[in-house]
């Protein structure tokens, strides 16, 4: 396969996910940062789908189709020419991702469009934890639960639990290697609004002491 894939989507997440795109800059293993980036690519073709689709009932066709391309991904025979589920199978089969948070996220995300509270673990725990895995292999699941919990409260507007959440997150944080940080690093980003320098300095900061 071509490298031309991989830079299509690194470009694709930084457009849809800045956050995390800005992130993963810290990740010195260019592999490991590619396949991290798969993961985000696919978790950026889920969010845009209600931006693309105005009827709920077109969305969920749109979330099974995806639901249905997971036992390909799984079992190492991805949709031949799609660049998304092609990078993300090559992530999960290198790193031994589980199906089960993926399921989860689209199940999620079909809430969502109707009109469901946001599942916070669906939708930012179980990411959180695969992205670790990518980076620092498995064991550090329970470390991040925590600091994934912020990432999503902060994401939905709830700051005030965040903040008194974040002091647990950082205690759990301490079990976790290094280099699996950038995967975590944007839950320190306590305002979405806030400007890229601004997101960028808290990000080096984030990394630097090892706390969100």
């Amino acid at each position: 396969m071509s490298d031309s894939p991989a830079v299509d989507l690194d470009a694709q997440v930084r457009t849809l996910d800045p956050d995390r795109w800005l992130a993963s800059r810290f990740v010195s293993d260019e592999a490991r940062r590619a396949d991290l980036i798969a993961l985000y690519a696919f978790e950026a073709e889920l969010m845009v789908i209600p931006t693309r689709v105005t009827q709920p009932l077109l969305a969920e066709m749109r979330y099974r189709w995806w639901a249905d391309q997971m036992e390909g991904v799984i079992s190492n025979t991805p949709r031949i020419g799609h660049p998304v589920l092609e990078a993300l199978t090559r992530a999960v089969q290198r790193h031994g991702l589980d199906r089960a948070p993926l399921d989860a996220l689209i199940e999620a995300h079909i809430g969502r469009v109707h009109g469901e509270p946001h599942d916070l673990d669906a939708f930012y725990v179980g990411p959180m934890q695969a992205a670790v895995q990518i980076l620092a292999g498995p064991g550090h699941e329970v470390a991040v639960v925590e600091a994934g919990r912020v990432r999503g409260l902060s994401q939905t507007g709830r700051t005030d639990e965040a903040r008194a959440l974040r002091p647990a997150a950082n205690a759990a944080l301490k079990a976790l290697p290094t280099e699996a940080f950038p995967a975590v690093a944007p839950a320190a980003l306590r305002d979405p609004t806030a400007p890229e320098p601004v997101k960028r300095l808290r990000l080096v900061w984030a990394n630097l002491r090892g706390r969100i």
